[in-house]
């Protein structure tokens, strides 16, 4: 299956995002009240980065409290990986999980069309796998 179909019934206006000039304090703000573990930080329709848990509390470990006036810019993961719609659900699951990260965004000619966390990815795959199961015992029970 490919990542297009897990976000065709999602609306893009619907993605939590950020921008790069916002403060480490909106962004933290923004994933609490979301609770959401991690977002994308959008310059117009271009991905430019995530901003995640780990990156605020690797921040403030680091700077203490001061650095939640830092811009988002300046604490974001970047370069952001990301996938087409066309890829599988499986490739995607394997880059996250060789990259050892939970969050990817999925692009079409270079615009965001969704958002996926490895919880999506995961949910996926066990559909799948118990799917495959009943087929197979309807197999067997018909055999």
């Amino acid at each position: 299956m490919q990542v297009s179909k897990l976000i065709e019934n999602r609306a893009r206006a619907d993605i939590v995002s950020c921008s790069p000039g916002n403060t480490l304090r909106d962004a933290v703000r923004i994933l609490a009240e979301k609770r959401i573990g991690a977002m994308p930080v959008m310059d117009g329709d271009q991905v430019v980065g995530i901003v995640s848990e780990r990156d605020v509390l690797y921040c403030l470990a680091a700077e203490g409290e001061g650095s939640l006036a830092k811009s988002v810019r300046e604490v974001m993961t970047a370069p952001v990986q990301t996938v087409e719609c066309t890829t599988s659900c499986d490739e995607a699951l394997a880059l996250m999980t060789a990259g050892r990260f939970r969050h990817l965004p999925v692009v079409e000619h270079g615009v965001m069309r969704g958002f996926l966390s490895i919880g999506d990815l995961v949910k996926s795959r066990l559909d799948e796998v118990s799917h495959e199961a009943e087929a197979l015992r309807d197999y067997i029970r018909l055999a």
